[in-house]
């Protein structure tokens, strides 16, 4: 009834107003090159209660953001899936956990000298040593510094801070004072251990045969609901036992990177997960009281600089001591030289015990956040801060020789767009002549079939960001689209042209292509399957009959051409010429009788017809010109750039590059 009325929910304008803040900000950001949670961050500071007050009441924000810090915290478990564990061990044991126990005993130790309590000063501690893994990897990532020593090192330290907060909130409750003294420390310590032994087990044994029925369905909408249904039971669940929702869908990310079907949930989620921790940053933007932040600055700069010390300090010991060069332990240090988004989970918890960072209360929230806010923010300027630093420092002496999964730039990988007969030929044909190849398909038989035929197969759909990053784009030189009609193949492209930009694109549809959608798409060769399918019975007869066919005719009948008048001397005839594939390598009428004997050929610029020009004997471009309707012909010529109108006899030259060179 009230909805009937016309009157507007109350939670709508909050939430329009948090969402058109972040994605103004943030797209500011990004136009300064700057990672856009900063962006969303600020956005928080500028809209909430204790600034502009255009969202005042922070209860309506705060369900969303608890679903996006979960979702957020969800993708990042996907992402560190058990078999990335292993590659990178020793950073994640060894690095990770020494660079923790630093951290927490640093600041443990400052904290005891200002007269605070060992409880309140682990607790500090604890919110100090865990860095941003969100901020961090898209850092990382931005840089392409994935597979290098500084980004494994600062990798592995993350998973392991991830990781130890499982521990650190199962201690909450004996900081707090409610616990049983060293019989409680061994209670936590040993239930983080079952959890994570539940969270092996799932992931090998339940989780695969589970998501690969539900993939069988090859629905995307089911798929989803799936993965969101797995996300927040996982966290409900987790809930039930003591443990927050938040790091129960880390572990429930971390259940599903396991799958085979990963990089499909990822994708799929990913949307989803781009908008709540959108709404997630933000929300953690608006806890900040800015008259609080201008009465306490000094106390702000002075923890501020404190935190990037310490977690500058401790990092670079605790990855110097797994002997790699003091590059990496420099740049690593400095590039997570920030407090995470895992510490307001922790905070969370510690309020409910009575516990806030160095025992200050709500002043120390207020701290923490501005502490945190800021950090994020100098997070990309410090990480190239530390590249910089690195690059003027002399390599250790005697340092080993770093383990790095290194690219070879020089292999030609072929990226198949799904997988079907077309596609099976294809890789066959690759594989015999030596090129790597990639298969993307949501069906799990079809990528079975693949995976059979000695292909890498990515599971999910390649219009996806996530899948692409899983296939490594840098990897490829070639993408073909061989499964898909032509409507379907045009969307693909479009959306492939824009994720990985510069890299050529293959049509082969299945009906017939659609020119103009693809051309407008940026794609380099069409192959229309009619023809595709004469061309090899066409070699194959005039093998048999001995005849030579090697020539290869101009023009291409797979590259889309366009001509483009200059238009102060174009006629009315001239206006708005589709995009059109040339219809043979040769004069369309003397190849079907047999002869090659022109002289020079003319693309018909409304069909693609090719003809023959008058000096040839067929002159069958201006009898194509005079009965099909389409008077204009412009030359094939290789370094022309003209067409010639022959309605109106008029000449007129290209506006871009010349027709055919």
């Amino acid at each position: 009834m009230t909805l009937a009325a016309g009157e507007t929910p109350v939670y709508l304008g909050p939430i329009v107003a948090l969402l058109v803040a972040a994605g103004l900000i943030g797209a500011l950001f990004v136009r300064l090159r700057v990672v856009p949670i900063v962006g969303f961050l600020l956005a928080g500071v500028l809209i909430g209660p204790h600034q502009l007050g255009v969202v005042a009441d922070e209860a309506q924000v705060e369900a969303a953001a608890d679903i996006g810090v979960m979702l957020l915290l969800f993708t990042i478990g996907v992402e560190f899936s058990i078999q990335r564990l292993t590659r990178i061990r020793r950073f994640v044991l060894g690095g990770g956990t020494l660079q923790v126990l630093l951290s927490t005993a640093v600041v443990t130790g400052i904290c005891l000298l200002f007269g605070l309590d060992w409880r309140v000063g682990v607790f500090t501690g604890f919110l100090v040593s865990l860095s941003s893994t969100a901020i961090v990897l898209k850092v990382i990532a931005a840089k392409g510094i994935t597979q290098r020593p500084v980004g494994q090192a600062s990798v592995g330290t993350l998973i392991l801070q991830d990781l130890a907060i499982i521990v650190m909130v199962l201690l909450i409750p004996i900081l707090g004072g409610e616990g049983d003294g060293g019989w409680g420390i061994a209670q936590a310590l040993g239930t983080a251990a079952l959890v994570l032994t539940a969270v092996i087990v799932v992931a090998r044994k339940v989780m695969p045969p589970l998501l690969e029925r539900i993939a069988r369905l090859c629905s995307p909408e089911i798929f989803l609901l799936s993965v969101v249904a797995i996300a927040l039971g996982v966290a409900y669940l987790t809930s039930l036992a003591g443990v927050s929702n938040a790091l129960g869908a880390f572990l429930a990310g971390m259940v599903l990177s396991e799958s085979r079907h990963s990089a499909h949930a990822l994708s799929e989620i990913m949307p989803l997960q781009m908008i709540f921790s959108a709404v997630f940053f933000v929300s953690v933007g608006m806890l900040l009281d800015v008259s609080v932040l201008a009465e306490l600055w000094w106390m702000v700069l002075l923890a501020a600089v404190l935190v990037v010390v310490v977690k500058t300090a401790t990092t670079f010991a605790a990855v110097s001591a797994l002997r790699v060069s003091t590059r990496t332990a420099v740049a690593s240090a400095l590039l997570l030289a920030q407090i995470g988004e895992f510490s307001f989970v922790l905070q969370r918890s510690g309020a409910e015990y009575g516990l806030s960072p160095a025992g200050m209360g709500a002043e120390g929230g207020q701290l923490l956040v501005a502490v945190t806010v800021a950090l994020m923010t100098l997070t990309p300027a410090l990480g190239a801060l530390g590249e910089a630093i690195s690059r003027r420092l002399p390599e250790r002496a005697g340092a080993p020789a770093e383990a790095v999964e290194r690219i070879d730039d020089t292999r030609h990988r072929v990226l198949l767009a799904g997988w079907g007969p077309v596609a099976r030929n294809l890789g066959a044909y690759l594989n015999a002549n030596g090129v790597p190849s990639t298969v993307t398909t949501l069906s799990p038989d079809l990528a079975a079939d693949a995976e059979n035929c000695g292909h890498t197969v990515v599971r999910g759909e390649v219009t996806k960001a996530s899948v692409l990053h899983e296939i490594d784009m840098d990897r490829v030189r070639l993408i073909v689209i061989a499964e898909n009609s032509s409507e379907e193949a045009t969307h693909i492209a479009h959306i492939l042209d824009g994720l990985a930009p510069g890299v050529p694109i293959v049509v082969r549809p299945t009906d017939s292509p659609d020119i103009v959608g693809l051309y407008d798409a940026n794609v380099q060769r069409i192959v229309d399957p009619h023809r595709a399918a004469t061309e090899p019975l066409g070699g194959t007869v005039l093998d048999l009959l001995g005849i030579d066919h090697t020539h290869r005719g101009h023009p291409d009948p797979t590259v889309v051409t366009r001509f483009s008048p200059d238009p102060d001397t174009a006629c009315a005839h001239m206006e708005d010429l589709p995009p059109v594939l040339p219809k043979s390598p040769g004069c369309t009428d003397c190849l079907r009788k047999g002869r090659r004997d022109w002289v020079h050929l003319r693309i018909c610029a409304g069909c693609g017809f090719v003809g023959c020009c008058d000096d040839s004997p067929g002159r069958h471009a201006s009898a194509h010109a005079t009965t099909s309707g389409h008077p204009v012909m412009f030359s094939a010529e290789p370094g022309d750039d003209w067409a010639w109108c022959f309605l109106d006899a008029h000449l007129v030259h290209s506006a871009e590059t010349p027709a055919g060179a």
